[in-house]
C-alpha cells in the first residue's frame, strides 16, 4: 500500500500513513496499537523512552524517539499528554514539524485539583477550550478535537451491546476533519462533527461526564452514542 497525504484519506480507503504520537502514556499506547493494527507506520515520540520499553517489545513494528522525531515523521500527528502540558509539548517537538499537519487533539483541560463529587475540575471555562487555546497558539495547524471523551480501552474497536458509539470531534479545517472521521470510522466508531473548535467548549466536558460514573461507583464500561430520528 502506497504512502500518503493524510489530506487524501477516506473512511472508503486502505492507506498506509506515518503517525507521529506525542506523548507516552495509555491513551498514547492505545492509538499507537490501533494504527499499527490498520497498517500504518507509528512513531511514538517521547522524553522517557525507558517508559514504552515493554509496550515496544510487544509492538515490534512502532518506533520510539524524541518528540521531535516522531513530529517530524508524521504525516499525520497525535498529541496525547497532559492537558496543562499540551501547549508546551507542541513548542518543545518544534512547531515547524506540526505546520500544515493534521494534529489529532486527545488531551483534555484537567486541572491539578481532586474532583469534586465525582466531578473532574478543568482549568477552562466555558466560554474557552484547550482545543482553542492551542489553535490560537498554532495556527498554522490543523488541530482536530478527537479521542478525549472514552476511556484508552475502548479507543480502538469498542464492542458495545447497543451498537458502535460516537466519537464527536470539531476543528475549523474540514479536510483534516475528514481525515479524522475516516481514522475514526475505520477504528470502529460512528462519527459526529460538531463543527469549529468553538464545539470543543460542549465535547470537552463530555471528559467530566464520562469519568462520573468511574469516579462515584468506580465504573469503566461506557461510552457515548448520538441517537437520531
Amino acid at each position: 500500500m502506497p504512502t500518503v497525504h493524510p489530506s487524501q484519506l477516506s473512511s472508503t480507503q486502505e492507506i498506509t500513513m506515518k503517525i507521529g504520537i506525542i506523548g507516552s502514556g495509555v491513551v498514547a499506547q492505545s492509538l499507537a496499537a490501533g494504527f499499527l493494527k490498520n497498517g500504518h507506520q507509528v512513531t511514538l515520540g517521547t522524553s522517557a523512552p525507558a517508559k514504552l520499553a515493554d509496550w515496544q517489545a510487544s509492538n515490534p513494528k512502532a518506533q520510539v524517539a524524541s518528540a521531535s522525531d516522531a513530529a517530524a515523521f508524521g504525516e499525520l500527528i497525535v498529541l496525547a499528554v497532559k492537558g496543562h502540558a499540551a501547549i508546551a509539548a507542541v513548542k518543545a517537538a518544534g512547531v515547524k514539524n506540526f505546520e500544515g499537519k493534521t494534529v489529532i487533539d486527545t488531551n483534555n483541560p484537567i486541572a491539578d485539583k481532586p474532583p469534586v463529587d465525582g466531578v473532574l475540575q478543568f482549568f477552562t471555562s466555558g466560554s474557552d477550550s484547550l482545543l482553542e487555546q492551542l489553535q490560537r497558539e498554532y495556527p498554522g495547524v490543523k488541530f482536530v478535537k478527537a479521542f478525549n471523551s472514552v476511556g484508552s480501552a475502548f479507543m480502538v474497536d469498542p464492542q458495545f451491546r447497543n451498537g458502535p458509539p460516537t466519537m464527536f470531534i470539531c476543528g475549523n479545517d474540514t479536510g483534516a476533519k475528514a481525515t479524522v472521521s475516516g481514522i475514526a470510522q475505520s477504528f470502529g466508531w460512528d462519527v459526529a462533527d460538531m463543527g469549529t473548535a468553538v464545539a470543543a467548549r460542549a465535547i470537552e466536558p463530555l471528559c467530566m461526564l464520562w469519568c462520573i460514573p468511574g469516579l462515584a461507583r468506580n465504573e469503566w464500561t461506557h461510552a457515548f452514542k448520538l441517537l437520531k430520528l
